[in-house]
């Protein structure tokens, strides 16, 4: 790594001992004096900047051995060491939240007023002071906002380093300015508005975000005003505050405005869909929030609102659901028929019991062991990194992701049209029939993941690869059935049973027994009955032969008969995907916040 030039150093106070504070492009580090007579090594593991990637910090260096090479920006954002002359911390400029200069004398910031508790004493020789805001982690992948305050010699020197610290943060382009929030105040456990007003816009407001602030009234609310009345060139983001059917509705009316805009036709399954200028931002406040643990590692409220003020940003994958070339709904993380349908069909009949309605219906649909007969076709991804069975899995930076992203934009791909035959030879790969009676069909375009089941039901899926994981389960006994659904929860493989198989596929469409020589049913009438149609299976009845429902992200589709196609990094969330898990990290230690 090219070292960079040094922007300040100076010798400020810190918690009544001497620091050598520098200051680059890059980071900011504060290491403490040797003048200092006050041993601080026995702060060890449990100090409260213990965060880093470089074990071989935590040790004495020897006499005349050198430093330790600091580690780039994307290993190293943030970490603590020790050293013989001291503690040593080095925070990322990129994830400084905030710096504010503070009035000594009347214990308040000079920029708002605001009174807050001194964090020390200051000596006479260091009458003045400011606080660094900045991100710090802790375990499980969760952030927190942690203060550290200098005292300066100096007013000049106070404000020089307010001042300097202030100049980097806005060369940070990436960074929101001006957001727009809309908070449900129904979704999950009814919590959307408190966890905003009292976690995350002190956060905001800390950081200088301003927001504009909707809260919905009704289903739908906030995709019809992204979709119509919205004013997005004011913003440089949209923020939920709710769960993945809050999120669903900001992803349906943002690529619905973008296309609009574009004038993409969303009715045509093989249209090449605009990418999304501006990024979505997730507030967890939900029953699953499983977008949230697929894109950031964490269902928390601070974590998500800290990506959102550095501004990071993470590609992710958007499927398109079709029937007879009329557009349904979009996808971005579950598209499944057979078991999971049936369960969201369950579920809605009792939504007066709340969240515990998904196990009851999820017990009874097991006992009810349905197996639904048709035909699945698919068009493989060929010719790209990783398979839906290795132990690679979607992590920050993801080289998986970047690789086969980029064999997105060939030509050659965005030719490949669903509808052509098997034999064009512009389509990168060829389309594979598979016929028989299913338990379940899945699409999952992302692990899945969520605190019941911490690998999803694709651990290896990707967030912006280009492709979605096609799992099919075959009809089999209800323990076998078991068996795979208890893999859900555990860290076996999940597709090493004989009657489970997974394809890693860029298009599929399926077709129900029913559908392939009649008419197709309407599912929004379930309680339709078509005499006309005599069960084939049963021919002395007239029984209406059996279908499920697809469910799509948490919502129930209209149509069993369906064409999905996958659009790679359609849309972009503040976040930076689940970042590599600390290899010093003890669950055994107490958390630093």
């Amino acid at each position: 790594m090219e070292k960079q030039p040094r922007l300040l150093s100076s010798q400020l106070l810190l918690k009544n001992a001497v620091f050598e504070v520098l200051l680059n492009r890059v980071f900011m580090t504060w290491k403490e004096q040797p003048t200092t007579k006050k041993k601080r090594v026995s702060a060890g593991l449990h100090h409260p900047f213990k965060v880093g990637f470089c074990l071989s910090k935590f040790r004495h260096r020897r006499k005349g051995e050198p430093e330790p090479k600091a580690s780039p920006p994307s290993l190293l954002p943030l970490q603590f060491g020790i050293t013989a002359l001291g503690t040593c911390h080095t925070v990322a400029v990129s994830e400084i939240v905030a710096v504010r200069e503070l009035d000594v004398e009347n214990g308040a910031t000079k920029d708002d007023g605001r009174w807050q508790k001194m964090p020390q004493k200051p000596l006479e020789a260091y009458p003045y002071a400011f606080t660094v805001s900045f991100v710090e982690r802790t375990r499980r992948h969760r952030w927190r906002c942690r203060d550290v305050t200098f005292f300066c010699p100096e007013g000049a020197l106070c404000q020089l380093w307010v001042q300097t610290i202030r100049e980097q943060l806005a060369l940070l382009t990436n960074r929101p300015k001006h957001l727009l929030v809309y908070i449900n105040p129904y979704g999950g456990k009814q919590q959307a508005k408190r966890i905003y007003e009292q976690e995350v816009a002190p956060l905001f407001a800390r950081a200088s975000i301003s927001t504009h602030i909707i809260v919905t009234e009704y289903a739908n609310h906030a995709r019809n005003h992204l979709g119509t009345e919205a004013e997005l060139k004011k913003y440089d983001g949209v923020v939920c505050v709710g769960g993945d059917g809050m999120f669903s509705e900001l992803v349906h009316g943002l690529i619905s405005r973008t296309q609009k805009d574009s004038g993409m036709d969303q009715n045509c399954p093989e249209e090449s869909l605009t990418p999304c200028a501006l990024r979505i931002g997730i507030i967890p406040a939900g029953s699953t929030d499983c977008i949230c643990y697929a894109t950031v590692g964490a269902n928390d409220p601070v974590t998500s609102a800290l990506h959102i003020i550095v501004g990071d940003s993470q590609p992710m994958d958007v499927c398109s659901v079709h029937h007879n070339n009329t557009f349904l709904r979009y996808s971005v993380s579950l598209l499944g028929y057979g078991f999971y349908g049936d369960v969201l069909t369950d579920s809605e009949r009792k939504r007066w019991m709340g969240p515990a309605r998904y196990d009851i219906s999820g017990f009874k649909t097991f006992l009810t062991h349905h197996n639904y007969e048709g035909t699945v076709s698919f068009l493989p991804a060929t010719d790209i990194l990783g398979t839906p069975r290795d132990q690679a899995r979607c992590r920050a930076g993801c080289l998986i992701c970047q690789h086969n992203g980029q064999l997105c934009s060939d030509e050659t791909l965005e030719k490949c049209k669903m509808g052509q035959e098997v034999s064009d030879s512009e389509c990168n790969g060829e389309w594979q029939t598979i016929r028989g009676k299913f338990l379940a069909i899945n699409a999952a375009s992302m692990s899945c993941a969520c605190p019941r089941s911490p690998n999803g039901l694709s651990p290896a899926a990707h967030l912006s690869d280009g492709t979605t994981d096609l799992i099919l389960v075959r009809k089999c006994s209800r323990f076998d059935f078991l068996r795979h659904l208890l893999r859900h929860t555990s860290k076996d493989d999940q597709f090493d049973l004989g009657f489970v198989e997974v394809h890693r596929v860029r298009r599929f469409r399926f077709t129900p027994r029913h559908c392939q020589s009649d008419s197709e049913l309407d599912l929004r009438e379930p309680g339709k009955r078509l005499f006309s149609q005599i069960c084939r299976d049963h021919p002395s009845c007239s029984c209406r032969p059996s279908y499920s429902s697809w469910n799509c992200d948490g919502e129930i589709l209209p149509h069993a008969a369906i064409d999905v196609g996958v659009h790679c990094q359609l849309i972009k969330l503040f976040a930076r995907g689940i970042e590599e898990t600390p290899v010093f990290e003890d669950s055994t230690l107490p958390n630093a916040i």
